[in-house]
């Protein structure tokens, strides 16, 4: 019987680092991994882990000459050649060598970097975990290994997950990215859950995790979580989930019954000091329906003038701010400092400027409050509400009992028939019997008409009087104040639909109300002289404004107006209205959430391709309407009733439009607008 050969293995030593030199049989070319700078820096800390492995470097006569080269192990000898260099390692200092005589320098180098097996992610964050156990800062970690905070928190993060959705990830059923999306909530029961349920699931994706993994929790975005704020809440004894590898907007409040009762209390404090103020009634909520006020009379304050100090510390503040505005005019960058005292004095200068209104005694014993949380999450106020039960009784003016008389009545005409009706049976003959009411209806149609012909070659005056007529109906709810009878009809939408008040562009067009409101005089009868002192571009600007308060191009399934649609596709492509630059996305609440699973799906496939819309087909709605919502985010993807119609289309550019075929949504070229698709369309 044969014996077996024992294996020699080679020889370690200590050798001088000044006889160790680099070979040339290296076969790593290309750089990679830790840079020699952080290796070195880790050698003088831990010393060297590894040996290097050398070959003794042979003369002409194949003798040793004392010197060895490094085929394997070059980043290493380079981190002790810094370190040398730096004059922290004696250059003879002795390195640990694993010295071979046998095969070849480059089988030495491959084998070296081809059988080292990688570390698996899992060990790193567990050795973390360790070390963080053991006594270990996350900036001691850091700092170690050279890595920023932030990565070690991360990974001591994933450490944390559930020990068996560690092991799925370790036996690969699982991905890194899967991983990450299970370390928002820090529950091991509640991931395992998720885990289970996914398991069945025909798409496991990390967006789907975290969805599961939140409900119920409530954004840190959210205005109730703005308003009460986040560390109130917290030291409150809520908790709050984070995602350290994505954005998350401030994370999820996992306790939304205790978020509610702050908010409440905190409403209902604000709301103490609002009554206390005097008002006759307020309301409180967390947010209001847009159009809340419609039915109300708005009673509008007067904003108290800024006292002689506080107008000499605005012109402090704003001279400090153009001083330094001028002195740092050519510079790229503002310093941080200045940068900084620019915003406080902006600061400084808006609180100022927000003047506290002033309202008279009256108004208090007839107006209200409402109380509730605007969009960015603070306290929102609207002052000088009157109900219909709580207006004034009008007294009847004293003095005339006289009827007016309509011209196109029939009385009217009757009248105007019998010539006795304008003779009294009495002579007046002191002149002091007034005209009767039928001659004057006869001379004031006669002044109607001649007001009309010159009015009417006076364009500007006939502007300031449609303006005047048209801002006394839509600001003051009354006409009788303008003989113009135009009558301008501003159609208030709300509960068509829902969180209307949050989009962009009706916040605009609120505060431009609230803006033009403000400027105009208190009483309607001020108004005419008011208009008459403005110059020409602030009419012209109220004029717009007041036009669009009047635009209505809703569809109604109980009221179709195909003309007034079609008008209000002509004025949206003639303005380049683009609702995806105003502000509209399609989420799940305003959209996605609301149409069939097919209309979801030809959505993503028109926007995105096959590829994602084949991706989510297998969803629950709510499942394909919450990952529609985030493939389609950014997409500029707009329904068809949003889409606007360039004026000028390209004929080789069929437009498309998404077609509901009862259970199937299909994408086919839109009908050319000839005589049978106008018909069809009024027929509808």
């Amino acid at each position: 019987m044969t014996k077996s050969n024992k294996i020699t293995l080679s020889a370690s030593r200590d050798i001088p680092f000044n006889k160790l030199v680099l070979s040339q049989s290296n076969v790593r070319q290309v750089k990679a991994g830790v840079s020699i700078e952080e290796l070195a820096e880790d050698i003088a800390r831990r010393t060297l882990l590894s040996s290097i492995t050398v070959r003794p470097v042979l003369d002409d006569d194949g003798a040793e000459t004392g010197m060895f080269e490094i085929p394997a192990g070059g980043r290493r000898y380079r981190a002790l050649e810094l370190l040398v260099k730096q004059r922290r390692l004696n250059k003879t200092a002795p390195v640990p060598c694993i010295v071979r005589t046998d095969g070849l320098a480059e089988e030495d180098s491959l084998a070296e970097n081809i059988q080292r097996a990688p570390l698996h992610p899992l060990d790193q964050f567990r050795a973390f975990q360790a070390m963080r156990e053991k006594g270990k800062s996350e900036e001691e970690i850091a700092a170690a290994f050279f890595v920023s905070v932030g990565v070690v928190k991360q990974r001591l993060k994933l450490a944390a997950v559930s020990a068996t959705l560690l092991d799925a990830y370790a036996e690969e059923q699982m991905t890194l990215d899967q991983l990450m999306a299970f370390t928002v909530n820090p529950d091991h029961e509640r991931q395992e859950q998720v885990w289970d349920a996914l398991r069945q699931h025909y798409s496991k994706q990390p967006y789907e995790i975290r969805r599961m993994l939140t409900e119920g929790a409530v954004r840190a975005s959210d205005r109730r979580a703005q308003f009460v704020g986040l560390d109130n809440y917290v030291e409150a004894g809520g908790e709050v989930l984070r995602d350290l590898f994505q954005t998350d907007d401030g994370g999820w409040l996992q306790d939304a019954a205790l978020l509610e009762t702050m908010v409440t209390a905190k409403l209902n404090e604000e709301a103490e000091a609002i009554r206390a103020e005097g008002w006759h009634w307020i309301e409180v909520g967390t947010g209001f329906p847009y159009g809340h006020t419609y039915d109300l009379r708005r009673i509008r304050g007067e904003a108290q003038p800024m006292s002689e100090e506080e107008e000499k510390t605005y012109e402090a503040l704003k001279t400090e701010y153009d001083k330094l505005e001028d002195d740092y005019a050519e510079e790229d960058e503002l310093p941080e400092e200045i940068d900084e005292r620019l915003g406080e004095i902006e600061t400084a200068m808006e609180a100022l400027q927000n003047r506290p209104i002033r309202f008279e005694a009256e108004d208090y014993a007839i107006a209200g409050a409402f109380v509730s949380i605007d969009g960015s999450g603070g306290l929102r106020v609207e002052r000088g509400y009157v109900r219909s039960e709580d207006e004034p009784a009008v007294e009847a003016e004293d003095g005339s009992d006289s009827e007016t008389v309509d011209p196109d009545t029939d009385d009217a005409v009757a009248d105007a028939s019998d010539p006795l009706t304008d003779q009294d049976e009495d002579d007046d003959e002191d002149g002091t019997k007034p005209l009767s009411d039928r001659l004057v209806c006869e001379l004031t149609v006669h002044r109607t008409m001649a007001l009309r012909d010159a009015l009417a070659n006076d364009p500007q005056l006939a502007m300031l009087a449609c303006l005047h007529a048209m801002v006394l109906q839509l600001f003051y709810h009354c006409g009788q104040d303008s003989c113009v009878e135009i009558s301008p009809r501003s159609t208030q939408f709300g509960s068509q639909a829902p969180n209307l008040g949050d989009a962009a562009y009706v916040q605009s067009i609120d505060l431009g109300i609230e803006t033009w409101a403000g400027n105009l005089p208190k009483q309607p009868e001020e108004l005419w002289d008011a208009l008459t002192e403005w110059d020409s571009d602030s009419r012209d600007a109220l004029f717009a404004h007041c036009v669009a308060m009047t635009v209505n191009a809703v569809q109604e399934p109980h009221h179709r107006k195909p003309r007034q649609i079609a008008h209000a596709d002509i004025l949206a492509s003639t303005l380049g209205l683009d609702m995806v630059k105003a502000g509209w996305t399609p989420t799940a609440d305003s959209y996605l959430g609301r149409v069939t699973k097919a209309q979801i799906l030809a959505a993503v496939r028109e926007a995105k391709g096959d590829k994602d819309a084949d991706r989510i087909a297998g969803f629950k709605k709510p499942d394909m309407a919450e990952a529609a919502e985030e493939l389609l985010a950014g997409s500029g993807w707009l329904p068809q009733p949003l889409r606007t119609a360039p004026l000028a289309e390209d004929p080789d550019e069929p437009e498309f439009e998404i077609v509901d075929d009862g259970d199937v949504a299909s994408e086919e070229p839109a009908v050319e607008d000839d005589e049978e698709a106008v018909a069809l369309q009024a027929a509808e």
